[in-house]
């Protein structure tokens, strides 16, 4: 068995089709101009460009962040799964979860490199001055290590030097693992941001990448073969099907944890943590949690899911949509409300919430990490399809 790798072995020309061309056209110029937008806002001046403030200094470009970076930790940690434990269900969707996972967390770098105002200093100091106890530190660095062992898994896959591969994986999984829990302790050890401290956020961030990779993997499973026009085998609708499952008990844990994330700081809590979750619950921020993060983002799909149960590929298609909708929300929500408290309520007439929306270039910058996605995910199938379709000797 040869351990070389070309183009021509791994990619499908049918995919390049004149529409097809033109959608991954769309994801592309979707991402240059919000790219542009970003790098405008390092001539204009961050304070200029973006509605972030010194009382508000995080908004929806961190929130976006942490959903594509998140969602890369689950399509990582199901592909490592699925390798280990060769021959289950999700095996056959495992090469394009990895993947996507690159692709997810590459997203999520774009916006974080344009919302910072100097990145280069993180990438000169990150080695040169490293802060290890820091929490930032260490997600960057970890999440750092996790793309290159995922590319030196891809590389291998690709090369069908399995074996190595699976190594790589659970070295990159692990590496994620690492790097989600310290995204959620960013929030979780800020003791001036009572909704955010605690010990339940690296927590609640771990299961929420269990529910947006497996969303995601329901939806570019079914993306990929409905783009070519293919129905699914009986092994790849049985590895939906063992996602969609993750999916449906993901929401049941995520819906327990927001309930009980919330009963907490009602029977007990905080003054501020309690100011900022009536801010979902009756506040500005009401809309976007009932509509958008409860309804959208739990209790539709995991209704639809359960009805259906789990046999009807539209159906897991749209619920896994409804997820990833809803969880983008609720990254938004966790952020922003976090911050709309005065942190000195009470005093010097402060207004009881601050007020944030996102400024153009932010939704711009936003609609970059959707374009790299989307191009990713349709460069992938057109170069690497039958890679993915390759899951044999895992």
């Amino acid at each position: 068995m040869s351990n070389g790798f070309s183009l021509a072995a791994t990619a499908e020309p049918r995919v390049a089709t004149p529409g097809l061309n033109k959608a991954t056209l769309v994801f592309v110029l979707m991402a240059v101009v919000g790219i542009s937008a970003g790098l405008y806002a390092f001539y204009a001046g961050h304070h200029n460009v973006y509605n972030n403030t010194r009382e508000m200094p995080w908004g929806i470009l961190i929130s976006s962040y942490a959903f594509f970076a998140i969602t890369s930790t689950g399509l990582c940690l199901l592909a490592a799964i699925s390798h280990i434990f060769g021959g289950n269900s999700l095996a056959p969707l495992a090469n394009r979860m990895v993947w996507m996972s690159i692709i997810t967390i590459i997203s999520g770098f774009t916006l974080i490199g344009v919302e910072l105002e100097s990145p280069w200093r993180m990438a000169i100091y990150n080695i040169t001055s490293p802060n290890l106890t820091s929490n930032i530190w260490w997600m960057g660095t970890l999440y750092g290590m996790a793309v290159g062992f995922m590319f030196l898994e891809f590389f291998l896959i690709l090369t069908k030097q399995y074996k190595l591969a699976i190594t790589l994986g659970v070295l990159g999984a692990l590496a994620e693992v690492a790097a989600n829990t310290n995204l959620g302790a960013v929030f979780a050890t800020l003791g001036g941001r009572p909704f955010w401290y605690g010990a339940q956020l690296p927590i609640y961030f771990l299961a929420s990448s269990f529910l947006s990779g497996a969303a995601a993997t329901v939806l570019i499973t079914n993306f990929a073969f409905a783009i070519r026009k293919q129905k699914m085998s009986d092994t790849v609708y049985k590895g939906v099907q063992s996602a969609a499952k993750v999916v449906t008990l993901m929401l049941l844990l995520i819906i327990v944890a927001t309930a009980w994330r919330f009963i907490s700081f009602y029977v007990g809590g905080s003054e501020g943590g309690r100011t900022a979750a009536t801010a979902l619950i009756s506040g500005p921020l009401a809309s976007n949690f009932w509509i958008f993060e409860v309804c959208i983002g739990l209790l539709f799909p995991i209704g639809l899911l359960v009805m259906t149960k789990m046999k009807s590929i539209p159906a897991m298609t749209s619920a896994a949509i409804m997820v990833l909708v809803g969880q983008f929300f609720s990254r938004y929500d966790l952020v922003v409300a976090g911050q709309l408290v005065p942190q000195y309520s009470g005093w010097d007439n402060l207004p009881t919430y601050f007020s944030y929306i996102p400024s153009t270039s932010e939704l711009l910058v936003t609609m970059a990490g959707l374009g790299v996605a989307g191009a990713g995910f349709m460069l992938g199938e057109r170069f690497f399809g039958k890679a993915f379709e390759d899951h044999g000797e895992h």
